[in-house]
């Protein structure tokens, strides 16, 4: 189903010296829970207390967030990858809110003598959270470098990669793998159900570049998008033709404020009384199984679709799979030979085709502007 990977020198990833990635973060034992949700929520004035509350998440898992050891195991993918192929770039790891945390990294990356820097940013759609508050990260880090007098390397972020092969196809597989661990009796009537991170409307509405900005943004858009190539794929390979839907998880914040929906338990709710024999859940928005991956889905909408006597599945995220260690592969080669002056073939499956290399101005705009790093603006 997917188009050739582009030919590009697999040993050539210069200008660049470097890749980092650069993810969200997680507590990897009771003790780091509120410390954690502390440096997540920083400056909104959340109790203590009622960190501990929201903690209770993570406390049933004991305490420790399954994002870390991921994003260890992708490390690993990466690098084996780009050993296979013969491409000599270190790759590093900095998250936002838990060690080994960004500056820390840049700073390792920087005494290293590395002066030009790729991101991976986990995160592989248009969004504040997802991109632009990366972005801002990056600035603040790459501040501190400078403030401390250490050379301060130039990083550019990989473009956004939701409609590539290598992050799509193992997606197909994942969902046909849930549709056919559900009971026989109920797989041809099944309905697909796309999750991702609930954000504000406003939020969504002012994804993606200013040309796109309107209802739901790039941030909806590029989601039904690979939504539709993966319904396709499955028409393709099982010859039924499931219903499907995008619907939203993890919504938190005041709820007087809009966010997307439906969310998957109400979603749930209503395939039940609609008369759906089966839901086969499927997390596009989500690289990894972290926290709101493993409780969001796996523990509340399965107990909900539990009480509703409908039967569930889940597919796998992308984690490490091979595929997409390719496609990182393919991401830097492809930025790389466009900053040395060549126009390569860029992979994307759907009907958006690849995205933008640089933010422009104006792309997933802050409600309090910051600097942000790998930009336009």
């Amino acid at each position: 189903m997917s188009d050739q990977p582009p030919q590009h020198d697999p040993h050539d990833a210069g200008p660049y010296d470097a890749l980092l990635l650069l993810s969200f973060g997680g507590p990897e034992g009771p003790d780091d829970v509120v410390p954690f949700l502390e440096n997540v929520t920083r400056g909104r004035g959340i109790p203590r207390e009622r960190l501990k509350e929201v903690g209770q998440h993570y406390f049933l898992f004991g305490g420790v967030s399954p994002i870390n050891a991921q994003n260890r195991e992708l490390l690993h993918a990466i690098r084996k990858d780009f050993a296979e192929h013969g491409l000599d770039l270190p790759v590093y790891w900095g998250n936002r809110n838990w060690a080994p945390y960004l500056t820390d990294t840049l700073r390792e990356i920087s005494d290293a003598g590395h002066r030009r820097v790729l991101v991976l940013a986990t995160s592989a759609y248009a969004s504040y959270s997802g991109c632009r508050q990366y972005r801002e990260n990056l600035a603040a880090s790459l501040a501190a470098l400078a403030e401390e007098g250490r050379p301060v390397p130039r990083v550019d972020k990989l473009r956004h990669y939701f409609n590539h092969p290598g992050f799509v196809e193992p997606m197909v597989d994942a969902t046909l793998a849930a549709l056919a661990a559900l009971p026989e009796d109920v797989r041809d009537g099944a309905r697909l159900a796309f999750t991702t991170h609930s954000i504000p409307t406003a939020a969504a509405d002012t994804s993606g570049p200013v040309p796109g900005h309107g209802e739901g943004g790039a941030y909806v858009a590029q989601h039904l998008d690979t939504a539709r190539v993966i319904a396709d794929a499955v028409r393709a390979a099982t010859g039924a033709g499931l219903p499907w839907e995008l619907v939203y998880q993890s919504r938190s914040g005041a709820p007087h404020i809009p966010w997307l929906e439906p969310d998957i338990c109400d979603h749930l709710a209503d395939a039940h009384a609609q008369g759906a024999p089966a839901v086969v859940m499927v997390p596009i928005g989500f690289v990894s199984d972290h926290m709101e991956v493993k409780y969001d889905l796996d523990t509340e909408a399965v107990a909900k679709a539990a009480e509703l006597g409908l039967p569930v599945s889940r597919a796998a995220t992308v984690g490490s799979d091979p595929r997409f260690a390719a496609a990182v592969r393919d991401l830097v080669l492809e930025r790389a030979a466009t900053e040395r002056g060549r126009t390569p073939e860029r992979c994307a499956l759907g009907t958006l085709g690849p995205s933008h290399d640089i933010c422009p101005a104006g792309c997933c705009p802050a409600r309090t502007p910051l600097p942000a790093a790998a930009g336009t603006d």
